[in-house]
């Protein structure tokens, strides 16, 4: 299931906006005010939406964008004229006023185009050479053994950076096992 965080300057919008989402069957993680406490939550998760408004507290919606991870999307609510110059990758915009059909239907959207973009994924990384596998679970097994990880841990590990990182799981066992000086 998704994991959906809710951020708006005024925490009692935010609150009414996840109440509509929870009626909605949708997996609200939290509610915050700031992009601080935003990138907190998405920290802690593989990938998500950030359903937020134009400005919060402490930084803007493309601030945003830009410091959570690749597999985030992020639905902006604002006024039409507030991001009519286009907005970034990876940012879908509703505009104000909002009907509950239409926030439902666009976070559905989004949903399964995280679905599709995660079986792909999935997709990608059955189809290694043998000698790709080789050199992803040797930096597993220098993780395991540096650090005292599990494999399940190492892997989660390259998994995580690699998408935080933006590259794929491969690159990310290469510069694993350079920076270990393997």
């Amino acid at each position: 299931m998704n994991s959906i965080i809710v951020v708006f300057p005024k925490r009692e919008i935010a609150t009414n906006i996840r109440n509509i989402l929870v009626r909605g069957g949708m997996n609200i993680i939290a509610v915050c005010t700031t992009g601080a406490q935003t990138l907190h939550y998405a920290d802690q998760l593989d990938e998500g939406i950030v359903v937020c408004g134009y400005k919060m507290q402490d930084m803007m919606y493309s601030e945003l964008r830009q410091l959570l991870p690749e597999t985030f999307d992020v639905l902006l609510i604002a006024s039409k004229d507030k991001w009519s110059d286009g907005i970034e990758k990876g940012v879908v915009g509703l505009p104000m006023p909002i009907k509950v059909y239409d926030l439902l239907n666009t976070l559905e959207m989004i949903i399964q185009n995280q679905r599709r973009r995660k079986r792909k994924r999935k997709e990608a990384s059955k189809n290694r050479s043998p000698k790709e596998k080789a050199l992803i679970n040797q930096a597993k097994c220098v993780l395991m053994e540096r650090n005292n990880m599990t494999e399940e841990e190492a892997h989660r590990y390259l998994q995580k950076n690699s998408m935080d990182s933006g590259t794929n799981m491969l690159e990310t066992a290469q510069m694993v096992l350079a920076i270990m000086g393997e």
